[in-house]
């Protein structure tokens, strides 16, 4: 008859991961792989072999149709089932055994190593926002009924050219939204043929630093600064110049006397990350006037720009660019909510042809149905409404920060003033911020040392960066409360 049961080494772990099925499946394709049951073997029918296991016979002969349907058994009238002669060609003979300890294929690259060993903007707990979280909008206030409305609206009258890939740019009616936005909100010029759709601001700048930059450039990068534009300089290899931002923005100044000839500039005008100050008008046109005479290109990120408390606008940078050096990227993320994944660049038109040619080579087209929808949500107002509503909720989430801060940390951290932007900077008092991080960790608070994001760590503030967008009132006192307590803990480890 062939093999039986017992050869077939079916044993059902009764705390196994996966179902009865799944499971017998795996254990006769183990069989087979191992070659325990050679090719053209007679296996036991399924009734026997659910009556061997104590199952029902439904579950053994749905694991042996996926074993036929995937070329592993066939099926003979009259017959019975049998192991195939022939084995999938893309499936192993047999498992390999792998050696134990380190492994011997080829190290990664240089560059590769170093992306790898790129700190991240923030250090996150799974689960919920909590305080003090980094880079997270209000997600508790956004309209999940409306965006479900609309979505659900769409889908219904979805057309065959929608399920398509697309206009390489976007969406027309979603670029054409989206200059409408920008001219009203950031006081610029340009049409819906100059906006590219992009999936998030970092698969923009990634893009933008591949068309512009040749390994070796000389690219300007704000320090302290974000690490996101730190990584897409480095895959594009260009040559990275830390230039030191102060209480006015990036110090051009210095940039010119460390790179006057480098290529390109990133800068994040509106809210500089991490520092959260916005680039004096003194300093954006000084920075415009150098990249005229180097002939150089200006990435502006408007990180943040929607939110202000107290501060009057300034022009972006793109606003006041006359020679059309400055790309500008915008994002969704923190004005709706971060797993959007949407974003936009303008660019100047001459730009246009060779970005989109690169584009159309490159994966990560943002999907169609998310830009009708959002395209829908500016069109009628939904967005404009939205806004507002998070500008005030933003503001009493900053007062609640103020507050605790005030009433918990005084004498252990100090705010920094904060003008735009859904973080602050908290400047310690007597303790090490790297310790009060691990402290805050132990106990489940989201903080970053502002050294994270600088290349020198040794030059960079003693201070920490608390997000507050994301976190209610009282979710912020017991945060404060938490964070008191890892500056207390860390002095006491000092001693």
């Amino acid at each position: 008859m062939g093999n039986s049961v017992a050869s077939l080494c079916v044993r059902l772990d009764p705390h196994g991961r996966g179902s009865l099925q799944t499971r017998i499946y795996g254990e006769i394709r183990g069989a087979i792989l191992d070659g325990i049951v050679a090719p053209g073997t007679r296996l036991p029918s399924s009734r026997a072999l659910a009556a061997d296991l104590g199952v029902s016979r439904t579950t053994t002969l749905l694991a042996f149709d996926r074993l036929m349907a995937e070329g592993y058994l066939n099926a003979r009238r009259g017959s019975g089932t049998f192991v195939a002669c022939e084995l999938p060609d893309d499936l192993p003979r047999g498992r390999v055994s792998r050696r134990p300890g380190a492994p011997n294929h080829p190290p990664l690259s240089r560059r590769g190593a170093a992306l790898a060993s790129t700190a991240p903007a923030a250090w996150r707990v799974g689960g919920p926002p909590r305080a003090f979280r980094i880079g997270t909008p209000a997600l508790d206030l956004f309209p999940v009924r409306l965006w479900a409305q609309l979505v659900n609206r769409h889908l219904q009258s979805v057309t065959l050219a929608q399920l398509d890939y697309g206009d390489p740019a976007g969406l027309r009616p979603l670029r054409e939204a989206i200059a409408t936005y920008v001219q009203a909100a950031r006081g610029t010029q340009c049409n819906a043929d100059q906006i590219v759709v992009v999936a998030g601001a970092q698969r923009g700048l990634e893009l933008i630093c591949r068309m512009l930059l040749d390994p070796g450039d000389g690219a300007w990068l704000e320090e302290p600064g974000y690490p996101g534009a730190r990584s897409a300089l480095m895959e594009a290899g260009a040559r990275i110049v830390p230039v030191r931002v102060d209480e006015d923005g990036l110090d051009v100044a210095a940039g010119a006397r460390r790179a006057g000839d480098a290529r390109l500039a990133y800068v994040t005008p509106s809210h500089q990350f991490p520092l959260g100050v916005p680039m004096s008008l003194a300093r954006r046109l000084a920075l415009l006037r150098w990249a005229s005479r180097a002939q150089a290109w200006i990435v502006e990120d408007d990180y943040d720009s929607a939110f202000r408390y107290g501060t009057r606008p300034v022009p972006c940078l793109h606003g006041l660019d006359v020679d059309g050096r400055v790309i500008y990227i915008g994002s969704f993320s923190k004005t709706l909510f971060p797993a959007l994944r949407l974003g936009f660049l303008i660019i100047p038109p001459d730009l246009r042809k060779p970005l989109l040619a690169m584009r159309r080579s490159a994966p990560g087209y943002p999907p169609v149905l998310d830009q009708i929808v959002l395209a829908d949500l500016m069109a009628n107002g939904h967005f404009d409404r939205h806004l507002r509503r998070m500008r005030a909720a933003y503001r009493e989430r900053l007062e609640a920060l103020s507050e605790a801060a005030d009433r918990y940390g005084r004498g252990a951290l100090r705010l920094r003033p904060v003008r735009t932007g859904l973080h602050a900077v908290a400047d310690l008092e007597d303790v090490d911020a790297d310790k009060v991080f691990h402290e805050a960790v132990a106990r489940g608070i989201e903080v970053m040392p502002l050294s994270a994001y600088c290349t020198e760590r040794s030059a960079a503030a003693n201070s920490l960066v608390l997000g507050f967008g994301s976190v209610r009132g009282d979710d912020v006192i017991r945060g404060m409360e938490q964070l008191t307590a890892a500056i207390k803990a860390a002095r006491r480890s000092i001693g």
